[in-house]
C-alpha cells in the first residue's frame, strides 16, 4: 500500500482555515444564542486574530461562511424577530498602543487615496475615547418620544425583542425630555445592558443561599436577566444601561436632525434623558488617547461595573461614515482591548495542601493558561463544600478568574462542554500527609487534620512564621523553607535560629553572601514584637488585630501561657471562638515546649501591658463586622484596614454583628444566619465606600 504523501503547505493553510472557522461559528453561536460560552472573550480573539491574518495573506481561502465576513450569530426560540434599521456591527481590535498608531496609519493612507486632494488629514485627529462596557448590547426605538420596542444585537441584523425586559431597567427613559430642538420621529438608539459588580455579587450570593445556580460574571448575568420570557423575574434584577450612539445614517444628503459627531451625540443623548457614560473623553491627541485607555486599564477595579477595554472613535461621524468598512469592522473606530483576567482551561487534578491551623485545601491542578498575562497553573478551589455546590469535576473545562487580579480561582465549570468522562471529586476522610482522620468541626465548611507533626504544612507553618505580616524574615521563601525540611536541618520554626552558615552553603544555590545575609534577616527577627510572634505561631483564627490585643493585654510569652479561657473572653478584640482556639494552643505540651526552645534562642519580646485602651474612633466606630470567602487581599489585612477605622472584626454572626463582608466562595452558614438576622451583607467595595 503506497504512503500517503504529508500535506503540502498550501493543504495546511487549507485545513487550519476551515477547522478555525469551525471553531469560531461553533463559539460564536454558544455565545450569541445560548448565552453559554466555553471560551473566555480573549480565547475567541486570538482565534479570529489567526484566521483574518491567514485570510488576508491568501484571499483566496476566504469562504461566504467565514466568521470574518458576517456578524455571526443567530436568533434564540422564544421572542419575536426585529429587522435592525442598520447593521449592529462590532470593533476591530488593538491590544496595545503599537496597535492604535497602526490603526490611525492605515486609515489616513486609505482616506488620502479614496477621499481626495480636499480631504484635510487633521479632521483624523479629532477623537472620543469611552468605556468597553462587558454587557449585552440592545437597540432601542423611540417613536415620537415614546420608547416603543427593545432588542438584542442577535446576529447584527436581526435581533430578539426584549421590549418588557427593558422597560424594568429603571435608568432607561420610557419617553424621552423635551429640548429646544425636536428629535426625530423615529429615533434609535444603541446602548449596553450590564450589572453593577455590586449587585452581581449581592444577586449570587442570595442564589447561594437558596442553593441555585450563581452565575460566573455579570455579563452572563445581565444577559440571562434580559432573556427572560417572564419579565417580572427581570425586573427582579437590579440591571442598568449606558447608551453611546444612535443608528440614524449620516450622509451628507440627509438632514441634521441629529449630532454629527461622537462628542456632541453623547452630550445630546444624555440631554434628552439617556444615562451616559462619566468617563467618555474627547482628545486631540493620539499620545492622550492611548495614555487614557492604559490609566483605565491599571483603574478598572476601581469602577463599579466590569470594562474590558475602552473605545476609541473618530469624533467626526460623517467622516467615519465616508471611512467605511472592513468586512464587518468599520474604520472609523477601535477597541483597546484590555489583559484578560478570566480564561477557561482543564482541571486535570486537584491535589491537597496542609494550611498552617491544619485546614484542609483543595488546589486545582490545571493545564497552563494565561490570565492577565500571568501563566497559571494551579488555582485555588476554596472548599469541599463550594466544589460540590458548583458541581466541579476533574476533566472540566473550568473558568479560572484573579480575585483583584492576585489570587487565581476556579470560578465554576463549563457544564455544556463535558463529555461524560469528568470524574467528581471526593473529600478525603484521611490526611494525606500522615493518614489521621480528617475533622469537620460544627458550623465550619473546612475539613482539618489535627495531627499537630503533620508533616504535611510544615512548610507552611514555616513559611507563614517568616512571612510579612509575621516575623518577616527578608529571604526565606518558599522554595527554600523546602530546601531545609528536605535537607532535615528544621524541623519546628525555632530551629531557624540553630542554622549555621556551614550548614547553609551546603544547599543548592547557597554561596556565602545568601547564607550570610539569611541568617542575618533571622537574627533581626529577634526584635520583632510580641504582636509579630503570636501572628507568626500559627494559632487557629488569630490575625493582626486579635494577637496585637493580646500582646496588650499580656505583654510577654511567659504570661499568655498563663491565660485562661475565660479571662481571654474579656480581652477587647477577642471573642469566645478566638479565646477557646488560644487556650487549646497554649494547653499543648508540644507547643509550650516550643515558646521554651524559641526563648531559648533569644525570641521572647517583651512589651508594655496596656488594659484600659483608648477610646475607639474612626468612621467604623461602634462597628462589628464579620468576613467571610476570599478577597482580594488577606483576610487579616482587610480586619487590620478595618481596625484602623475603628472598627471590631469577629469571626461568627450574632445579634451585635453589623455587617458581614463577603467575598468569593463565603460561608454558606454565615451568609444563612446573616439573612436570618436581616444583617445587611457587603461586597469588598461596599466595604470600602463606607468610608467615605
Amino acid at each position: 500500500m503506497p504512503k500517503a504523501s504529508a500535506p503540502t503547505p498550501e493543504q495546511k493553510r487549507a485545513n487550519r482555515t476551515a477547522e478555525l472557522r469551525e471553531q469560531l461559528n461553533a463559539h460564536s453561536y454558544r455565545y450569541h444564542v445560548l448565552d453559554d460560552p466555553i471560551i473566555s472573550d480573549a480565547e475567541y480573539d486570538i482565534l479570529m486574530h489567526e484566521l483574518r491574518a491567514l485570510e488576508t495573506a491568501h484571499p483566496d481561502l476566504i469562504t461566504l461562511d467565514s466568521p470574518t465576513q458576517r456578524v455571526g450569530g443567530a436568533i434564540a426560540e422564544g421572542f419575536a424577530k426585529v429587522r435592525h434599521p442598520r447593521p449592529i456591527l462590532s470593533l476591530s481590535n488593538a491590544f496595545g498602543a503599537d496597535d492604535v498608531r497602526a490603526w490611525r496609519e492605515r486609515i489616513g493612507k486609505y482616506a488620502e487615496q479614496t477621499l481626495g486632494p480636499d480631504f484635510d488629514s487633521t479632521q483624523l485627529d479629532d477623537y472620543v475615547v469611552e468605556p468597553k462596557i462587558d454587557g449585552l448590547t440592545v437597540v432601542l426605538r423611540y417613536e415620537n418620544g415614546l420608547f416603543i420596542q427593545g432588542a438584542t444585537r442577535g446576529n447584527g441584523s436581526e435581533g430578539e425583542d426584549i421590549t418588557p425586559n427593558l422597560r424594568t431597567i429603571k435608568a432607561l427613559p420610557l419617553s424621552l425630555r423635551p429640548t429646544p430642538h425636536d428629535s426625530p420621529a423615529t429615533l434609535f438608539v444603541r446602548g449596553e445592558a450590564y450589572m453593577t459588580l455590586a449587585a452581581f455579587k449581592k444577586m449570587n450570593a442570595a442564589l447561594m443561599a437558596e442553593g441555585e445556580k450563581m452565575f460566573a460574571n455579570p455579563r452572563n448575568f445581565a444577559a440571562g436577566s434580559l432573556r427572560q420570557l417572564d419579565s417580572t423575574l427581570t425586573a427582579q434584577r437590579p440591571l442598568n444601561i449606558f447608551c453611546y450612539a444612535t443608528l440614524s445614517s449620516l450622509s451628507l444628503a440627509e438632514s441634521t436632525d441629529v449630532p454629527r459627531t461622537q462628542s456632541e451625540t453623547l452630550a445630546w443623548l444624555r440631554q434628552i434623558g439617556f444615562p451616559v457614560s462619566d468617563i467618555s473623553r474627547r482628545f486631540n491627541n493620539l499620545d492622550e488617547v492611548i495614555a487614557y485607555c492604559q490609566t483605565y486599564a491599571a483603574r478598572r477595579d476601581d469602577l463599579p461595573f466590569e470594562i474590558d477595554g475602552m473605545v476609541i472613535k473618530l469624533n467626526d461621524l460623517v467622516l467615519a461614515e465616508r471611512l467605511g468598512y472592513v468586512g464587518k469592522d468599520p474604520r472609523g473606530a477601535l477597541a483597546f482591548k484590555f489583559p484578560a483576567r478570566e480564561a477557561t482551561t482543564v482541571l486535570n487534578d486537584v491535589k491537597i495542601r496542609i494550611g498552617r491551623t491544619g485546614n484542609i485545601v483543595p488546589n486545582a491542578v490545571l493545564e497552563p493558561v494565561s490570565v492577565g498575562g500571568i501563566t497559571i497553573s494551579n488555582a485555588t478551589l476554596h472548599n469541599f463544600d463550594d466544589i460540590a455546590r458548583k458541581d466541579i469535576r476533574i476533566g472540566d473545562r473550568v473558568m479560572v478568574k484573579r480575585a483583584g487580579d492576585v489570587i487565581p480561582y476556579v470560578a465554576g465549570p463549563i457544564v455544556s462542554a463535558r463529555t461524560g468522562a469528568e470524574r467528581v471529586i471526593v473529600p478525603p476522610t484521611h490526611c494525606p500527609f500522615c493518614e489521621t482522620p480528617i475533622t469537620r468541626r460544627e458550623g465550619e465548611v473546612a475539613l482539618y487534620c489535627l495531627n499537630d507533626d503533620c508533616p504535611g504544612k510544615l512548610d507552611r507553618a514555616i513559611a507563614h512564621y517568616a512571612g510579612r505580616g509575621s516575623m518577616d524574615i527578608d529571604g526565606l521563601g518558599d522554595k527554600i523553607v523546602v530546601q531545609l525540611i528536605d535537607a532535615e536541618l528544621i524541623e519546628d520554626v525555632a530551629d531557624l535560629y540553630a542554622l549555621t552558615k556551614e550548614q547553609l552553603i551546603e544547599l543548592d544555590k547557597f554561596g556565602d553572601k545568601k547564607a550570610e545575609k539569611l541568617l542575618a534577616a533571622i537574627e533581626a527577627s529577634k526584635r520583632q514584637s510580641l504582636e509579630r510572634l503570636i501572628v507568626g505561631l500559627g494559632i487557629r483564627h488569630i490575625g493582626e488585630v486579635s494577637s496585637r490585643a493580646l500582646a496588650q493585654f499580656y505583654g510577654s510569652l511567659d504570661a499568655l501561657l498563663q491565660a485562661k479561657a475565660e479571662e481571654l473572653q474579656e480581652i477587647e478584640g477577642v471573642g469566645p471562638i478566638i479565646a477557646q482556639s488560644v487556650a487549646e494552643w497554649i494547653g499543648r505540651d508540644s507547643n509550650r515546649a516550643l515558646i521554651a526552645k524559641l526563648q531559648h534562642y533569644g525570641v521572647n519580646p517583651i512589651q508594655e501591658v496596656r488594659r484600659n485602651p483608648a477610646p475607639v474612633v474612626g468612621p467604623f466606630a461602634g462597628k462589628t463586622f464579620v468576613i467571610t470567602g476570599t478577597l482580594s487581599q488577606e483576610r487579616d489585612a482587610v480586619a487590620a484596614w478595618v481596625t484602623e477605622r475603628g472598627g471590631k472584626v469577629t469571626d461568627s454572626v450574632s445579634k451585635k454583628t453589623s455587617y458581614v463582608v463577603v467575598g468569593e466562595a463565603p460561608g454558606a452558614s454565615k451568609i444563612s444566619k446573616a439573612q436570618q438576622l436581616n444583617i445587611q451583607t457587603l461586597n469588598e467595595e461596599e466595604l470600602r465606600n463606607l468610608e467615605i
